[in-house]
């Protein structure tokens, strides 16, 4: 009875230190998150091995895990940049971007979890400067912000290139520029579309004019060519035919043949 206490002891010990051993030694990695592994007695980051992936994982109690996320995320940015012409512009921006899978032990080695402060943001920072430093506040706020947004993917794409990270797009949200700029803009935009309007009202007016010209001219035409048609002959057939019709008609009347000042009938009557 006395050796079970002694023996009890031991035993505990061993299980305390089996239950911590266990406990250092076990890795749950979440869905959406990948494991980088660190061997303390061996060559560091693991950086020729795919990355641990989701689930349980059993590793040496003294080496060490860093879980990252692996799922695409989305930085918001608000920038303020000069324009062409110096003047502040605020942009506000999103970017979605997600560490590249097979590279995860470099990017730990290289940058470390603290990634997005140490390259992405700094690169798209400095692609929005490069960028809308191009552009006039007028081209900023009009017709050019589909461009700008192509453009500052382009080249934080072209920075980020080697940093193990990938961007997959960036979205320009809003462009904000001074009051004053702002109204100045719109009252040049507003008596552009007046000028439009009324140079659209002048080409109007003169197409209708030239219709009515042109329409004048052929009617004074048709009557010249008609008038040169017509002969004594000519008129003297068209007044018998009149005349014919006019005996024909029920009305009562006098028709005076060889009458007139040209020899037409002269009709004389009552309706």
């Amino acid at each position: 009875m006395e050796k079970l206490p002694k023996i009890g002891i031991p035993v505990i010990i061993v299980l305390i230190l089996l239950v911590i051993l266990l406990a250092k030694s076990a890795v749950t990695i979440d869905s959406g998150e990948a494991g980088v592994l660190f061997k303390t007695f061996g060559e560091g980051v693991v950086v020729d091995e795919p990355p641990m992936g989701e689930g349980f994982h059993i590793v040496a109690p003294w080496n060490k895990v860093f879980v990252y996320e692996v799922r695409q995320q989305e930085l918001f940015e608000k920038m303020k940049v000069l324009s062409s012409n110096g003047l502040e512009i605020q942009i506000d921006a999103s970017a979605w971007y997600e560490p590249i899978y097979k590279d995860l032990g470099n990017l730990h080695q290289s940058l470390g979890k603290d990634y997005l402060q140490r390259v992405i943001q700094p690169a798209i920072r400095s692609a929005a400067r490069s960028v809308v430093g191009r552009y006039t506040p007028e081209q900023l706020y009009s017709s050019k912000r589909d461009a700008i947004q192509d453009e500052i993917f382009a080249e934080t794409k072209t920075i980020l290139e080697k940093q193990f990270v990938q961007l997959n797009e960036v979205l320009v949200r809003d462009v904000t520029l001074p009051n004053t700029i702002k109204e100045a803009i719109e009252r040049k935009l507003r008596q552009e579309q007046e000028s439009l309007e009324y140079e659209f009202r002048l080409v109007t007016a003169a197409k209708e004019a030239e219709k009515v010209i042109i329409e004048a001219e052929g009617k004074a035409e048709s009557n010249r060519i008609l008038s040169a048609s017509l002969t004594d002959k000519i008129l003297q057939d068209k007044g018998i035919d009149a005349t014919i019709k006019l005996s024909e008609s029920p009305n009562t009347k006098v028709i005076v043949i060889g009458s007139g000042d040209s020899g037409m009938p002269l009709i004389l009557g009552n309706n």
